[in-house]
C-alpha cells in the first residue's frame, strides 16, 4: 500500500482515541453499555471535528461481538469487515452526489432485509444537508419508524439546512470545535510516532491555524513534514510553508496604524508580499489579531479564550491601551469588507493597501466610525493645548505635534527653560493634572496610573515616577527603538511635556511599586519642609547620562 495522509492513518479506532468531544464519546458509551441504542443520530458540528470518525466506530461497536467499554474489539470478524469497507451492514452514502428522491427509495428498500451478519444496519449519511426537498420527504416515513435493526447516522456542517421534520426524528449531537491546546497535544503525539522533530512553538502554531479542526492540522502538518522531509520542523520554516504572517509582524502593523503612519503600514505590507505571504489569509490573520485586542479590552475575564501565549498577552494588553475603543471597531469594520472583497478580486495587493491607509486616515471616512475617529483626534489636540490646524501631516509626522515655526513664522525657535530646582517639583505636583491631559496616547495612560513622587532625604530636583507593575516599568523604559526609525522615546516626551507646562527641565527616573528598596525615602507629601531645610541649594545644569 503506498503512502496514506496522516489524517487517514491516524483516524480514531475506539472511543478512547477521540480528542475533544468528550460530551458525545460520554453519551455513546452510556447507551452502549446500558442498551439505550438509538434509531437515528444527527452529528452536526464544523469540518474536522470527529463526526464521520464517531459515526464509523458507533457503527462498529453495535455490531462487535466482543465490544470493551462500549468501544469496538476491532478484532472480530465484523470489526475487520466494516474496518476493510467489505461489510453490508454499513452503508456509507455522500448525499452531495446522491440527493435525489430514488436514491433514498433505494434506502427504503433495503431496510426491509434483515443484516446478513452482525446486529445491525448502519446508514451514514453525509453532508445531509444536501438532499433535495423530494428525498427528505421520502426519508421521513423510514426515519421515524425503520425496523429494528436499523440505525440511521446523519452528518452535516449545516444543520440549519435540515427541515425540522427531521430534526425531530433525530438525537442530536453538537460537535464542538477543537482547542488548539487539545490539537497541539494530539500533533506531538503523531509527531513522536513518525519520528518528526518538530519545535512546540511550531506545532502550537499549526493548532491555532487549523481553526479547531483536528483533519485541518493534520493536513498541514503533513505538508509542513513534506516540504522539510527528514528537516526539523521549525517556527519559522511552519511560517513559510503556510504562507501566513507572525504575530510580531501584526504587532508593528497595529502600532504603525495607530500612529497614523500609512507609509510605515505600507512597507510591512511590502514585506509580507516579498515573503510570498498570500493577502486572503493576512487579512483574515490581521482581522483576529484586532478581535483579540477588542475582546481584552472588553474585560480581563476574556483573557482565557484569546489562545494566546504569555509573552503575547503582554504585548496585547500594552496595544489594547494604545487604541480607543471606537477606533478598534473600525478597524475590524474595515478589515471585515475587506476579507468579503478580497476572496474575488484581482488585485488584492492594491485592496489590502486602500484599506491600510484608510486606516491610518480616518478623514477619509464619512460614515459615523469615521466621524467618530476624527472627533476623537481632534480632541485629544485640544486637550494638549495645541492648535486645531486644517490639511495633512507630512509623512512620518504626528498629526498632533505642534509645529513652532508654521503656528508662528516669526518665532524661530523657544527659549530654553532652565533646570529645574528642588522648589520647582512643586510647580510640577500643581501641574501633573494638565502634564496628563498635554500628553499623547498611549503616554496619557500610563501616566495616569503612575504617581510622581520625590527623594524627601536629599532633596534632589529629581522626579521619580512610581508606576504599579513591570509591564508599565518596560514601557517606560524601553526608550526609542534603533530598528523603528517612527518610534517615540517616552521619558523624552514627558520632559517635553513638562518643559512646556512648568518652565523647567528636569531629569525623571522611573521606579516599580514592587521595588521596596528604590521606592523608599521616596515622597508625595508637601514640599514646604524640604524648601525651608534646603533653600540655599544652588541650582545645577541638568546633564543627561
Amino acid at each position: 500500500m503506498g503512502y496514506q495522509a496522516l489524517y487517514r492513518k491516524f483516524r480514531p479506532r475506539t472511543f478512547e482515541e477521540v480528542r475533544g468531544q468528550d460530551h458525545i464519546v460520554s453519551t455513546l458509551r452510556n447507551q452502549l453499555r446500558t442498551g439505550r441504542i438509538g434509531h437515528a443520530y444527527l452529528f452536526s458540528g464544523t469540518r474536522g471535528t470527529g463526526k464521520t470518525s464517531i459515526a464509523k466506530i458507533l457503527a462498529r461497536s453495535v455490531n462487535c461481538e466482543n465490544p470493551a467499554d462500549g468501544s469496538p474489539c476491532n478484532e472480530c470478524p465484523a470489526c475487520r469487515a466494516i474496518l476493510s469497507g467489505t461489510s453490508t451492514n454499513v452503508i456509507e452514502i455522500d448525499a452531495a452526489s446522491n440527493n435525489g428522491v430514488d436514491n433514498i427509495r433505494e434506502i427504503r428498500e433495503e431496510v426491509a432485509y434483515r443484516p446478513t451478519e452482525g446486529r445491525y444496519k448502519v446508514y451514514i449519511i453525509d453532508e445531509v444537508h444536501m438532499l433535495s426537498t423530494g428525498a427528505f420527504n421520502a426519508l421521513l416515513k423510514t426515519l421515524e419508524e425503520p425496523p429494528e435493526y436499523v440505525i440511521f447516522i446523519l452528518a452535516t456542517t449545516e444543520a440549519n439546512r435540515i427541515p425540522v421534520t427531521i430534526l425531530s426524528r433525530c438525537q442530536r449531537y453538537n460537535f464542538h470545535r477543537i482547542t488548539a491546546d487539545t490539537i497541539a497535544e494530539r500533533l506531538r503525539e503523531l509527531a513522536a510516532g513518525e519520528e518528526v522533530q518538530a519545535e512546540d512553538r511550531a506545532l502550537q502554531y499549526i493548532a491555532r491555524a487549523a481553526d479547531g479542526s483536528m483533519r485541518d492540522a493534520l493536513s498541514l502538518l503533513d505538508q509542513c513534514i513534506a516540504f522539510y522531509l527528514g528537516e526539523e520542523l521549525t517556527y519559522d520554516r511552519v511560517l513559510d510553508v503556510l504562507g501566513t504572517v507572525d504575530t510580531d509582524r501584526f504587532s508593528g502593523l497595529l502600532r504603525s496604524v495607530a500612529a497614523g503612519d500609512a507609509a510605515g503600514s505600507i512597507r510591512l505590507l511590502q514585506d509580507c508580499v516579498r515573503e510570498g505571504r498570500e493577502m486572503g489569509q493576512f487579512v483574515s490573520d490581521f482581522t483576529w489579531y484586532l478581535r483579540n485586542l477588542m475582546l481584552l479590552q472588553s474585560s480581563s475575564d476574556l483573557e482565557d479564550v484569546l489562545d494566546v501565549s504569555t509573552d503575547n498577552l503582554v504585548r496585547l494588553r500594552e496595544e489594547a491601551q494604545m487604541v480607543s475603543r471606537d477606533a478598534l471597531m473600525r478597524y475590524i469594520r474595515i478589515f471585515s469588507e475587506l476579507s468579503g472583497q478580497i476572496r474575488f478580486a484581482a488585485q488584492k495587493q492594491i485592496l489590502v493597501e486602500t484599506a491600510l491607509i484608510r486606516l491610518c486616515r480616518p478623514q477619509m471616512d464619512t460614515d459615523l466610525t469615521g466621524l467618530l475617529e476624527r472627533v476623537r483626534v481632534l480632541e485629544e489636540a485640544v486637550s494638549r493645548g495645541l492648535p486645531v490646524r486644517s490639511g495633512q501631516p507630512q509623512a512620518g509626522q504626528d498629526p498632533l505635534q505642534k509645529d513652532p515655526q508654521r503656528d508662528d513664522p516669526g518665532k524661530t525657535e523657544s527659549p530654553a527653560a532652565r533646570a529645574a530646582a528642588p522648589e520647582d517639583l512643586r510647580k510640577i505636583m500643581q501641574e501633573w493634572g494638565k502634564i496628563i491631559g498635554m500628553a499623547g496616547m498611549p503616554l496619557r495612560e500610563y501616566l495616569k496610573r503612575a504617581r510622581p513622587r520625590y527623594d524627601a532625604q536629599t532633596g534632589s530636583p529629581r522626579l521619580y515616577l512610581e508606576v504599579r507593575n513591570d509591564v508599565d516599568l518596560d514601557f517606560f523604559r524601553k526608550g526609542r527603538d534603533s530598528q523603528n526609525p517612527g518610534s517615540i522615546d517616552e521619558l523624552a516626551e514627558l520632559r517635553e511635556i513638562i518643559r512646556k507646562a512648568a518652565g523647567c527641565e528636569t531629569d525623571i527616573a522611573v521606579v516599580s511599586a514592587a521595588d521596596r528598596e528604590a521606592v523608599r525615602g521616596l515622597s508625595d507629601l508637601s514640599l514646604d519642609d524640604l524648601l525651608q531645610d534646603r533653600i540655599a541649594i544652588p541650582v545645577e545644569e541638568y546633564r543627561e547620562d
